[in-house]
């Protein structure tokens, strides 16, 4: 289907791909893999033609329609939601928006005189609508964008009206519903919740198209994709099998490799003392000279790269009171929509309560009350006694100065600190190198939220509360972080659409929204597995 062979790509003297080879064949789902800067937003531009290679050849089939989902979102205004997702859908899309603007003319008096002109194209294009099943399509928007989240009084509204990360479900949405022959998604899951996450993998599953995707969520990949590509060293290496299998299998290869470079290492060393022992010898000089040769035609093994995961490991925070948030009878509402009605709960030392629930259902509403960020209109949310409290949420990279460098800005919170130890904190959140020396200005969203996860952390709190701190990070990030946190020895109530992060950390569940999509919160005294096991669903409103 798609196919790559012998491709080099060169950015200045940073070589991304060498003699690479790749091919994505019909109804595959493959998950691309590589550390930031390894060529995965190269090789989906090579793909659809917006980059081409320095030598090699990509080969696209000529009708094949490809659908790219990508993290920059480009500006969506005057048409409703529904509108918007159905432009991606080819000629339907195109018939739908056409009929729309007809329908207008219809009922715009300055267009009088060309009624019946109008009318005519209305009735040929409602035929061809029809035809193509168009009014199948709306019905599937509609059940596409609510998958994504959105309310159905959303999907009428004005698409300029939302958010950016709202703007980029409908983005995926748009793609989803243009049913390409091949998907490239650049991190899909990036600005989705749990149930929509779960929504999508089950959409993928079913899909007939041919798959190619980034993603840093585990266990997406994991129910998604049949074979992994990975791009290493400028080479793309394919591995059949999920995420979990690619891990496994990597280890192995590592460990082969390593093995096979450690006997040819040793077999080199024999040969050379060979060589430097009878060097000046005259009857071994043949010898000597056969030996030599064959070594320059020796293929060298090289070592595997290794990737560097430097480890966090907390200090010692103090210890709190038995009861580190007592919340009662609390009531609060936005307008006429009620958010608690009478909610009651006790946070107590040492506990990690996972905080589940819909969209609106309250979830980053009870953080800010917990952290003082908002208030209840009426009831208590009292804090225990020796607290000290640590709250991570989008708007803790506010606190970030702009005009420091990522070591600077260390510099300025610890000053007490060495350099060496605020250097291997920068490394535990993926700053190695010269990435230290980058302007806080010039990061991206997830550089900037992992330089406040490390401030946050690096003089730790004894109570975390923490909304969406994966978000953004990749999964070496992701992982160094839960083994971390399991360690931590504090409180934590924390929002996470991350499935990992939920199963490695949890020990409470509170369910917002009730079972039934009431009110009522419900509050499990279990982890996230054992609330999976007891309520059969992953996520408030996702059944199996």
């Amino acid at each position: 289907m798609i196919s790559l062979a012998n491709i080099n790509k060169q950015y200045g003297r940073q070589l991304v791909f060498v003699d690479a080879a790749f091919q994505l064949n019909p109804g595959e789902k493959v998950g691309l893999v590589g550390p930031n800067g390894a060529g995965k937003t190269t090789l989906f531009r090579m793909i659809v033609g917006e980059e081409q290679p320095d030598d090699g050849e990509v080969t696209v089939p000529r009708r094949l329609t490809i659908g790219y989902f990508r993290q920059d979102v480009e500006e969506m205004a005057g048409r409703s939601v529904l509108d918007e997702a159905i432009a991606g859908s080819g000629r339907v899309g195109e018939l739908h928006h056409e009929l729309e603007d007809l329908n207008h003319r219809m009922a715009d008096p300055e267009y009088a005189d060309s009624l019946d002109e109008t009318l005519a194209r209305f009735g040929e294009v409602q035929e061809e609508y029809e035809h193509l099943d168009g009014y199948a399509l709306e019905a599937q928007a509609r059940e596409v964008l609510e998958g994504l989240g959105f309310a159905p009084e959303q999907i009428d509204g004005d698409v300029g009206a939302l958010s950016g990360g709202w703007k980029m479900r409908v983005a995926l949405a748009r793609v989803l519903l243009g049913r390409p022959d091949v998907l490239l998604m650049d991190e899909p899951t990036n600005h989705l919740d749990i149930e929509s996450i779960i929504w999508l993998e089950r959409f993928l599953k079913t899909l007939a198209a041919a798959l190619l995707m980034t993603s840093h969520d585990r266990e997406f990949m994991n129910r998604v994709v049949g074979k992994i590509a990975e791009i290493d060293s400028g080479e793309i290496i394919v591995y059949s099998g999920n995420y979990d299998f690619y891990e496994r299998e990597r280890a192995i290869r590592e460990a082969n490799q390593q093995a096979a470079y450690a006997r040819q290492q040793a077999m080199l060393a024999k040969e050379q003392r060979f060589i430097d022992r009878f060097r000046t010898h005259a009857a071994k000089a043949a010898q000597v000279q056969s030996r030599i040769k064959a070594l320059d035609k020796i293929e060298k093994v090289e070592l595997p790269r290794k990737r560097q995961v430097v480890k966090f490991e907390f200090r010692e925070p103090q210890r709190s009171g038995d009861q580190v948030v007592v919340i009662e009878d609390v009531h609060k509402q936005y307008g006429s929509r009620v958010i608690y009605d009478g909610f009651n709960m006790i946070v107590r030392r040492g506990e990690r309560w996972a905080v589940m629930g819909r969209n609106g259902a309250g979830k980053t509403t009870l953080l800010k009350l917990i952290a003082g960020a908002a208030t209840a209109d009426s009831g208590t949310v009292r804090l225990g006694a020796s607290l000290k409290m640590g709250y991570f949420a989008q708007q803790s990279l506010d606190v970030l100065d702009a005009e420091l460098t990522v070591i600077e800005q260390l510099e300025k919170d610890f000053p007490h600190d060495t350099l060496g130890s605020l250097r291997t904190l920068a490394g535990a959140f993926q700053f190695t190198g010269d990435d230290v020396d980058k302007p806080i200005r010039a990061l991206s969203g997830g550089e900037r939220s992992r330089l406040a996860m490390a401030r946050m952390l690096y003089d730790p709190p004894n109570f975390l509360v923490l909304d969406e701190p994966t978000n953004h990070l990749d999964l070496a990030t992701k992982e160094m972080l839960v083994g971390a946190l399991s360690a931590f020895e504090g409180t934590m109530i924390f929002v996470s659409h991350d499935r990992a992060f939920l199963r490695g950390l949890s020990t409470r569940v509170l369910e917002l929204g009730g079972e039934d999509g009431g009110r009522s919160p419900h509050l499990y005294p279990g982890s996230y597995v054992e609330y999976v096991a007891q309520s059969g669903h992953e996520a408030p409103g996702i059944h199996s």
